[in-house]
């Protein structure tokens, strides 16, 4: 796991080693173990690494690396099939000079060309450049677990894992994208290719770009995509057995390192499913790592202990209290973009508390995008089955206006309600955004208001349920998870939050061919009637997994920021939104601000997203911008 730079110059200035070294530097918490500067022969074309030793600690490993005097490359991440790959070229004559998965890369693209990304299991970013071709190919992964960001103009092409690096020379020059924040109101992400900074994009999952430099032309395209539109007619009991061995063989792959490695441990299905296989794979007892709350309504700690009694772990725990605030502007300066998941500031303790103890985590991400384990998947299946009568709501909805400025329940009923008037894909955007448009024309102010009153956040997703290549509106709504929030937001958290300490992390359930398996499985499987979620993985589960785990209410993975912004951090949001800095940004109306802030004080409706969102931003302006 690492960290990559890059730069090529399209006109007559050379590229120098200071200026790679300089965006190395950026990125040094990604990869405090090597670094290293390529700069071409022609001087136009440099690229950096930064490493964190996983496998082949040797100082064969070090990047960046070349290959048969031609091709150079800086790569983030890992290839776990890469031993079989390896086996297969040094058949047909290929030499290998470490025992990297990196070689093996080049080796690929040597002899597949771009479809080299058709033979990798695995997460990575990556930029190979050919001295014979004079060509640049880069790549990311294809759930995006390894991010890729990068600038062009006609004078310049710059990427690397994190934008700062790119924000340390002086070609780019530093502004806001505004349509970016005012999707991220929305969505509490910036959605690929935004990025919150003007032109700089991040590169969408499962798609390269491939550069000449001859030319100066930048292709991009998409090289894989989950196909929901072929299903195996299978007994649930063979799915069962295929679920489980298919996890099985995910976890076991994952396992391969050269460092110490252990597990998140949430107490949920996911995770405890990623421990209990873990345990059968190894000959020494798993390390797992938790976290918790002093509000117990937020607290796992007593299932993950369970857990991990039932697999003889060594087990590690943390609490998580409302001062741990202190490192917000750490979080958003590694974040580096507009980025409102309030899970971050747990996932960033565990991370660092995992680090003192291993270098490499394997967690449960992806499973409730497989499975349809959310909330909202229930909500959006039982608004499919109440479209015979939506005629009723057009008579509820008055009431429920009425009375949704007296709690957070009737707020969400009438969201409900009003929103069964919409087509079905805005709807499902309704039941996961953070400021709707109802309240986003409230609270902005006017010349921002006029500037987006055209453009629609919800957009962003709806858009992807028409690309889903299934008519089955459930697995739409799967597919739009995959293209943004999983990507987006889950995949970034994990990212960002684990390199920020020098851990690497793992997600067994976002295998793609694990993917491209329950991708294959009914969604009656997955979704049973309205509410029994995940329906297919608990089964499959059942002889691994205690069933009390398998079948407890889901908690997620949460955080008490409804109390501590009606206690401890009240103070703090009043001052930090309603100070004169953030009201001159001309983004939002100073007293509508203070109308959401009073509101939530005062206990009726929980506002705690809204203005985590609105703390994020006013953050993200100050360490970037003032």
């Amino acid at each position: 796991m690492c960290g990559i730079t890059g730069k090529i110059s399209f006109t007559e200035k050379n590229i120098t080693e200071a200026e790679i070294e300089a965006m190395n530097a950026e990125i040094l918490h990604r990869g405090p173990d090597d670094g290293g500067v390529y700069i071409s022969p022609d001087n136009k074309i440099g690229l950096g690494h930064r490493r964190l030793s996983i496998i082949d600690l040797s100082p064969l490993g070090h990047q960046p690396m070349s290959y048969i005097d031609r091709y150079w490359i800086a790569f983030n991440g890992e290839i776990y099939n890469f031993q079989e790959k390896r086996d297969m070229l040094e058949r047909e004559g290929y030499v290998f000079k470490s025992k990297s998965d990196t070689e093996v890369i080049m080796a690929l693209y040597d002899k597949f060309g771009k479809k080299c990304l058709d033979h990798m299991r695995g997460m990575f970013a990556f930029a190979i450049y050919d001295e014979k071709e004079n060509t640049l190919f880069c790549a990311r992964d294809r759930v995006g677990k390894k991010p890729f960001k990068y600038y062009a103009d006609d004078s310049v092409f710059m990427f690397a894992s994190e934008l700062k690096a790119i924000l340390s020379q002086k070609e780019y020059h530093k502004e806001p994208d505004y349509l970016a924040i005012h999707h991220y109101l929305t969505l509490q992400y910036c959605p690929a290719p935004l990025t919150g900074f003007k032109d700089i994009k991040k590169l969408e999952p499962a798609h390269y770009l491939f550069i000449d430099l001859k030319t100066k032309k930048v292709e991009k395209e998409r090289y894989w995509k989950l196909d929901y539109s072929k299903k195996l007619n299978l007994s649930e009991k063979e799915w069962e057995k295929k679920i489980l061995e298919k996890l099985d063989e995910s976890v076991k792959l994952r396992m391969i390192s050269d460092v110490p490695l252990g597990a998140f441990l949430s107490g949920g299905i996911d995770s405890s499913a990623v421990v209990a296989l873990m345990a059968k794979h190894s000959s020494q007892p798993v390390k797992t790592f938790s976290i918790g709350f002093k509000e117990e309504k937020f607290n796992e700690l007593s299932y993950a202990k369970e857990i991990a009694k039932k697999f003889g772990t060594e087990h590690e725990e943390f609490i998580v209290e409302s001062h741990a605030i202190e490192i917000l502007p750490l979080l958003v300066k590694h974040f580096e973009e507009p980025y409102a998941d309030k899970s971050a500031l747990p996932t960033y303790y565990v991370s660092k508390m995992t680090r003192d103890f291993v270098t490499v985590a394997l967690n449960g991400d992806g499973g409730d995008e497989n499975f349809a384990g959310y909330a909202r998947h229930s909500i959006h299946k039982f608004s499919l089955f109440l479209d015979k009568f939506s005629f009723i709501f057009k008579f509820i909805s008055p009431i429920t206006r009425s009375l949704s400025k007296k709690s957070t329940l009737f707020y969400r009923v009438h969201v409900f309600a009003e929103t069964m008037a919409d087509r079905y894909d805005h709807r499902y955007v309704n039941y996961i955004c953070y400021f709707t448009d109802e309240m986003k024309n409230k609270i902005y102010a006017p010349e921002f208001r006029q500037k987006f009153s055209k453009i629609d956040s919800f957009d962003v997703v709806a858009s992807k349920f028409k690309e889903a290549g299934t008519q089955d509106k459930l697995e739409q709504a799967l597919f739009a998870d995959f293209e943004t929030y999983l990507p987006d937001d889950l995949m970034a958290k994990s990212d960002i939050d684990t390199m920020a300490v020098s851990l690497e992390g793992r997600s067994p359930f976002l295998d793609h061919e694990f993917l491209e398996l329950t991708a294959q499985i009914p969604s009656g499987l997955k979704l049973k009637g309205f509410n029994n979620k995940k329906y297919i993985l608990k089964k499959a589960l059942e002889g691994l997994v205690p069933k009390d785990i398998l079948y407890r209410k889901k908690m997620g993975f949460g955080v008490p920021i409804e109390s501590w912004l009606r206690g401890e951090l009240k103070d703090y949001a009043y001052n930090i939104l309603l100070s004169e800095k953030a009201a001159k940004r001309g983004i939002f109306k100073k007293d509508a601000v203070k109308k959401l802030l009073d509101s939530h004080s005062n206990g009726r409706v929980n506002y705690a997203r809204e203005i985590w969102a609105l703390i994020n931003l006013e953050q993200w302006f100050v360490t970037f911008f003032d």
